[in-house]
């Protein structure tokens, strides 16, 4: 398998498991070359194991040679790794992995999460998922020299967005559920002066009854109780009496 190959193969795979976990397209997609040998490795392709990790999978597991760092010097060890159906089980695993934790520490990958490409691979490093002491550095320049990065704000089906933009819409969503929340205790106040007699809109309330017809939220502005006129200027007074537009 080429490198070209192994990229195209894993990189639809790892954008469905950031969609999921939240863990950046860019680490599964780096971690999974580095530790498989681009695809090649024997433990890969006999076990479909992209990662190194060890245990007992799905399909069991399998004995294999292995690299591991002992005060700073490389030594050959046997180790039982986990073997895996398909990659998207082995990718799936992993990031279970980052995103819970292990039994000792369930925090240990919290700093991956949500993280930029080359964060989140100085952390993992950090957390001690390899004993490789520039293992961080390997994983930035697979990341760098394939531009990797560019797949960590992908959506299936949707255009690229920013976690600016994300953080943004969530605000706005927020600030919707907020608004419609106040128009029904309007509504709730508004249906009880039905019954009531009429009242005039006193003075230091005509701002707010404007902005509210201005945005088509009040039909009728007469007949409202005090309480109804406070309430109208507090969400006129915070900004929330803005025609609301479904998107």
């Amino acid at each position: 398998m080429t490198k070209a190959e192994f990229i195209a193969t894993i990189t639809p795979l790892a954008i469905q498991s950031m969609q999921r976990s939240n863990v950046p397209a860019s680490l599964i997609i780096a971690q999974g070359a580095l530790e498989s040998a681009w695809g090649n490795s024997g433990l890969t392709v006999k076990a479909n194991n992209l990662f190194g990790i060890k245990g007992s999978g799905p399909a069991g597991s399998v004995t294999a040679r292995t690299t591991e760092y002992v005060k700073g010097k490389a030594v050959k060890v046997n180790a039982a790794f986990r073997a895996y159906n398909h990659w998207g089980e082995s990718i799936s695993d992993h990031s279970e992995i980052l995103v819970n934790g292990v039994s000792w520490n369930r925090n240990l990958y919290r700093k991956v999460i949500g993280a930029s490409g080359k964060t989140a691979a100085r952390e993992v490093a950090a957390a001690g998922y390899a004993t490789d002491p520039n293992y961080a550095i390997k994983l930035i320049d697979i990341m760098d020299r394939y531009n990797l990065y560019q797949y960590d704000n992908q959506l299936e089906g949707e255009d690229e967005m920013s976690v600016e933009d994300k953080k943004e819409l969530a605000d706005l969503k927020a600030e919707l559920q907020e608004l419609r929340r106040a128009l029904i205790v309007l509504e709730e106040h508004m249906t009880l002066m039905e019954s009531r007699s009429v009242m005039h809109i006193p003075s230091w309330a005509e701002p707010a009854v404007k902005a509210a017809l201005s945005a088509g939220l009040l039909d009728t502005p007469e007949g409202g109780s005090y309480d109804f006129y406070r309430i109208l200027t507090v969400l006129n007074r915070a900004g929330l009496l803005v025609e609301v537009k479904e998107g």
